[in-house]
């Protein structure tokens, strides 16, 4: 059983070994060829996942549009990946006359590197872990605030208006939803003490190694936030307005063609799984789980959260510019302030550590009745705003209707005399 849970860092720390034993001569140089390796397999894991995504969630969407999805190329359409990545090698690379090529060619190129590198810090078992970095959550962060920059190369590059204007609602949108994002990441971190996704994952076990009480559970609105924050970053629907078909005809990447525009596609996928990754880092115990092995235990909970995306894409529509601002600026921004300051005064006051009790004050309690505090509390603050929310929007709508219901009479009026 321990060579099925452990069979990732085994394999990893056999190759290592082979490594070493090579370049045992030069340390630095056994080193550099086995971060080399590593950075190998990770961009063909993400590269792998890209195509199996693309297959997955033709097949999801179809379903719920009762249709019937790729169906042609092989069996049950499973090489339609293959055919869609022979397509793009083969399809004419066409660059625009007048736009600056260098800004152009490297775009592409960006996003994909931007995209591959926020896995670098993603735990996928115990010990295996590209690097483990005492701030990997903001790392993860601003790996994927990365892209924002390719973004705006690429509408800039391209010398065409539709391209720059998506590129400019890259920069309200993107750079607008990393505000909630960090915001309801920090109630982990305080509560964790660390910004480092092993301890994070490390805080929501046993001492055993046994799933303990999962952060979704202390924080239930941080984490409704920070999944909805995502999805927003990663410009999928309902909030791909940064690549709008019908009103700037694919927004950024509308001058890209071959495998530039697929790697853009890349760039869109993986940044989207590695959301769901650290959502199921942060938020569902990362790879903890009991009977399968830890690493199955990621996928699936990665899995189930890249389904909430594929389904959300399949039924609601695409929301209006000023719907996406408000819903970021007018709600999650003030309430997830308030929810920090709430949550900050009662890890204060509520205490699991005895000797954090002795020296700071505050009432001792089990984790258990912790969590269960918190997320009364975060339930609460949820159910609150939307309350005060949906109480304004029945103002507004009762006003409107006044305000037609008095021009109906003076028209009637108007039309009487």
């Amino acid at each position: 059983m321990d060579l099925i849970n452990d069979l990732l860092k085994i394999i990893g720390d056999f190759i290592a070994g082979i490594i070493n034993s090579i370049f045992g001569f030069s340390p630095f140089l056994a080193d550099l060829v086995t971060m080399g390796l590593a950075a190998v397999m990770l961009c063909t894991f993400a590269a792998l996942s890209f195509m199996g995504l693309t297959y997955v969630e033709r097949k999801v969407v179809a379903r719920i549009q009762d249709r019937v999805g790729p169906n042609q190329a092989g069996p049950f359409g499973l090489l339609q990946p293959i055919a869609d990545g022979i397509k793009m090698f083969t399809k004419e690379d066409t660059t625009p006359a007048t736009a600056d090529r260098w800004v152009y060619n490297l775009a592409p190129l960006v996003i994909a590197v931007f995209a591959l590198t926020t896995y670098a810090v993603l735990p996928f078992a115990p010990g295996v872990v590209g690097t483990n970095l005492n701030v990997g959550v903001f790392y993860i962060i601003a790996m994927g605030s990365g892209s924002i920059v390719a973004i705006i190369m690429a509408g800039w590059g391209s010398n065409n208006k539709y391209a720059l204007l998506g590129a400019f609602r890259t920069v309200a949108q993107l750079v607008g939803y990393e505000v909630p994002m960090l915001l309801n990441v920090l109630p982990v971190v305080m509560i964790t003490g660390s910004l480092s996704l092993v301890d994070i994952i490390n805080q929501q076990t046993t001492l055993n190694g046994n799933p303990g009480i999962p952060f979704i559970v202390f924080f239930p609105f941080s984490a409704l936030v920070f999944l909805i924050s995502g999805i927003a970053e990663t410009g999928r629907s309902p909030f791909d307005l940064l690549e709008a078909e019908s009103e700037i005809v694919a927004g950024f990447h509308v001058e890209y063609s071959g495998m530039k525009f697929a790697l853009f596609f890349l760039g869109e996928y993986v940044n989207a799984l590695a959301v769901a990754f650290v959502f199921s880092t942060l938020f569902l115990g990362g790879y903890a789980g009991p009977v399968l092995p830890p690493y199955i235990w990621l996928m699936l909970k990665a899995a189930v959260v890249f389904f909430i995306f594929m389904w959300l894409r399949g039924t609601l529509p695409r929301v209006r510019v000023d719907q996406m601002h408000n819903l970021n600026w007018k709600f999650f921004v003030p309430v997830s302030i308030v929810h920090l300051v709430v949550v900050m005064a009662l890890m204060k006051l509520f205490v699991t550590s005895p000797a954090l009790a002795q020296a700071n004050g505050g009432v001792l309690v089990t984790p258990g009745a912790q969590a269960a505090i918190l997320f009364v509390a975060s339930l609460l603050i949820l159910i609150g705003s939307l309350a005060v929310v949906a109480r304004r929007a029945r103002i507004l709508r009762l006003q409107e209707a006044a305000v037609l219901e008095q021009r109906r009479a003076e028209n009637i009026a108007a039309v009487s005399a």
